[in-house]
């Protein structure tokens, strides 16, 4: 095992970290259901579900056995001139799962992919409809949308990315909506929206916004009535909307969708009731985690103005577009979530985590506790040390992973509830750790 750590601190990269910095990185050797193995004995309870994927837990059984026996058939084939059954299959899963009116998908390879395909394919459209100056995107600060260029720029203009300005291309931004999921709606906290989009709208192809749920920029949690009035500027000004449900979709904000937040009453979710985008992106849960892959998928009044313009074909082809195994994957996960009642779960998993983080905000360094669906934040006024961090998590056996000022929870969806009093214990020894001074370039355990 030291010999493996060795190497690995030596030679190998990891998200967010330095070389040869840093606390100790855990070897795992297994996964299964809720829990990571270690290599040196530690059975960790996953308490972010691996970066929010492992919807239905750990080498899900379904799902591996989809695996295998599409390997045993073919791994991949081009998708340029080639189709298959795993593809044809999954994009008929997801027709019938989706939003109705969604249903033209493109397959990508990652979250961050399927943001770049999102933002190309509105401008693209208004390039259809004779619009090409309309190549400019407004998104929202505080927002995150992955770290390839393209998502980068739009993401928040003051957060984890701006050692890479130079590279981005430019787009407005406005203000992050202040009024909180479980608050009442303010109108005036849809102003900063309005002025950018008049001032701009003949530069605007889209609007693009992570729907209620902010992630790895804040972990922040917004009133979904700023949805609403999103959706009728877009209409009155020909601007498209793009949902990022890459991290909220698939039940962890509660409905099966965050843009169903939407709705007269989000747990009933009749299809005329939530506004719904032009384009969404979704992805890590799609394959329940086990294998990348992620979709952009387009409203039929996107797809058509493209397909039937002078450039008809969309512009971009992953090599891995719609692998085989990732598709398989994906069938396997869909019918889970069709068949496991997870709203129930989610529901439960809500009212645990309400029950025992609300305490928390009496902490001495608690700034504030925020709780939607399997979401759970502890905000804190200043972050321990990362080895007070890694402390807690061996001694109760909870793999959290905090970034900035904020510990946060996002657990599998099958996780019990004696689990989630685990994650939460360990939360709140977390939160009562010391307090480190900031050290400039510190970025380990960021999101």
């Amino acid at each position: 095992m030291e010999k493996l750590l060795k190497f690995d601190n030596e030679y190998l990269w990891h998200p967010y970290a330095a070389l040869h910095k840093g606390p100790s990185r855990f070897l795992a050797k297994a996964a299964h259901g809720t829990t990571i193995e270690t290599a040196d004995g530690l059975k960790l309870i996953d308490a972010v579900s691996s970066w929010w994927c492992m919807a239905h837990g750990h080498n899900a059984p379904e799902i591996v056995e989809a695996i295998q026996k599409q390997s045993e058939k073919m791994c991949h084939v081009m998708f340029g001139g080639f189709t298959h059954e795993p593809a044809i299959e999954l994009g008929e899963k997801l027709v019938n799962f989706l939003p109705k009116g969604l249903n033209k998908i493109f397959f990508a390879d990652s979250g961050s992919i399927a943001v770049e395909c999102a933002a190309k394919m509105a401008v693209q459209y208004q390039y259809a409809l004779g619009r090409p100056e309309r190549c400019k995107s407004v998104a929202l600060k505080g927002g995150y949308h992955g770290d390839t260029a393209g998502a980068m720029a739009l993401s928040d203009p003051d957060g984890m990315h701006t050692l890479f300005r130079g590279i981005m291309p430019h787009h407005y931004f406005a203000e992050r909506p202040n009024c909180r999921a479980d608050g009442v709606w303010d109108d005036s906290d849809f102003t900063s929206m309005e002025q950018i989009v008049e001032q701009h709208k003949n530069e605007i192809a889209a609007v693009i916004c992570e729907p209620v749920f902010q992630g790895g920029n804040g972990m922040w949690l917004y009133n979904a009535c700023y949805l609403k009035r999103l959706r009728k500027l877009c209409d009155e000004k020909g601007i498209l909307l793009i949902l990022d449900e890459i991290a909220s979709g698939f039940f962890r904000t509660g409905p099966k969708f965050a843009m169903m937040h939407t709705a007269n009453d989000a747990k009933s979710c009749g299809e005329s009731d939530y506004i719904k985008p032009d384009i969404m992106c979704i992805g890590k849960a799609l394959t329940g985690g086990s294998i990348t892959m992620a979709a952009c998928v387009a409203s039929e009044k996107v797809a058509e103005t493209i397909t039937n313009s002078k450039i008809s074909a969309f512009m971009h082809g992953p090599t891995y577009m719609a692998n085989p195994l990732a598709c398989a994957a994906g069938i396997a996960s869909l019918s889970l979530f069709e068949n496991r009642d997870y709203a129930t779960s989610v529901a439960r998993i809500e009212k645990r985590l309400r029950a025992n983080l609300a305490p928390l905000r009496s902490l001495e360094n608690a700034a504030d506790v925020r709780v939607l669906g399997a979401i759970g934040v502890l905000e804190l006024k200043a972050k321990p040390s990362a080895e007070d961090i890694q402390k807690v998590i061996r001694e109760t056996g909870v793999w959290l992973r905090p970034f900035c000022n904020y510990v946060y929870t996002m657990p599998p969806l099958i996780t019990s509830d004696a689990e989630l009093d685990r994650i939460c214990e360990a939360i709140k020894l977390i939160g009562e750790c010391k307090p480190t001074p900031v050290i400039e370039g510190d970025d380990e355990f960021h999101e």
